[in-house]
């Protein structure tokens, strides 16, 4: 009996190779490992640098561009278009997806329209938005717009629409009104759902902020990368590149925040 305890004791306290390292790093290990390798390859000539720059070469242009200030310029246009095509983009889904889930009428004779509008690719629209908006910015906030608006939609109607019944009954009987069942009952039950929905409006977003900088503009991130490759300066659209990913990241990084704080009551599997 003992030896099989003091077996169970040492399985217990044996410790997995990533204990060794401190947890906050535990995901940087495969990024860090490719960029070893990508920067020997390249210091060994067995990738072009012209094709592809080493991580090095990459971080000196970033810092040349910081330096000059043209780096925070194109990221703060960037980023101001986004957002604000984000707010109007999932602001409309939102309260569409909550008109849709509440009320069989609207979801008759809205979500139908919709749905279709949602199946037609994004990009398809470029040439339409040009034709009836310009290049100027309000196109390209539009169809920021359209492209952060389905996720948000289809999400918080799935979200009402997949709220238990019982709950509803349990509402009743303790006779909430209306706006009680909404704020009590319907949101907190969909709002797993509709941060889902904002996460994923929020990568779109950034998705179609590339294409729309590329279609005439002078200033963003997108230009910037547009530009570098014209002049085949790898080195700068690797760093537009890398800022996309370290944006989409941080916001993506928000909502999780979010989500941690609003929704603890949530008993789910943790791996």
């Amino acid at each position: 009996m003992k030896a099989k305890n003091s077996l169970n004791t040492t399985r217990s306290i044996k410790k997995d190779w990533l204990d060794y390292i401190p947890k906050p790093l535990h995901g940087w290990v495969i990024p860090i490992l490719l960029l070893i390798i990508w920067q020997v390859a390249g210091e060994l000539h067995l990738i072009a640098e012209n094709l592809l720059p080493t991580p090095l070469a990459i971080a000196a242009q970033f810092v040349k561009l910081s330096a000059s200030g043209e780096l925070f310029e194109h990221l703060q246009i960037s980023m101001l278009r986004a957002g604000s095509g984000f707010i109007f983009g999932s602001a409309a889904g939102l309260l569409l997806g909550l008109s849709a889930g509440l009320s069989k009428i609207v979801e008759k004779t809205l979500d139908p329209s919709l749905q279709m509008l949602r199946t037609i690719p994004l990009l398809a629209l470029i040439p339409l938005f040009i034709l009836w908006f310009g290049v100027g910015e309000f196109s390209k906030v539009l169809m920021i717009s359209l492209g952060a608006f389905f996720p948000v939609y289809v999400n918080t109607y799935l979200g009402i629409r997949n709220t238990d019944l019982k709950l509803y009954e349990v509402s009743r009987v303790f006779q909430y009104t209306k706006f009680e069942q909404l704020t009590k009952l319907i949101v907190p039950a969909a709002l797993p759902n509709i941060l889902l929905g904002l996460k994923l409006s929020l990568g779109v977003s950034w998705l179609v902020l590339v294409v729309a900088e590329m279609m005439g503009t002078s200033a963003g991130i997108g230009y910037m990368i547009q530009d570098a490759r014209s002049y085949s300066h790898t080195d700068i659209v690797l760093v537009g590149i890398i800022i996309f990913a370290i944006v989409g990241s941080s916001s993506d990084f928000i909502v999780r925040v979010i989500e941690s704080k609003v929704l603890r009551w949530r008993d789910t599997f943790k791996g």
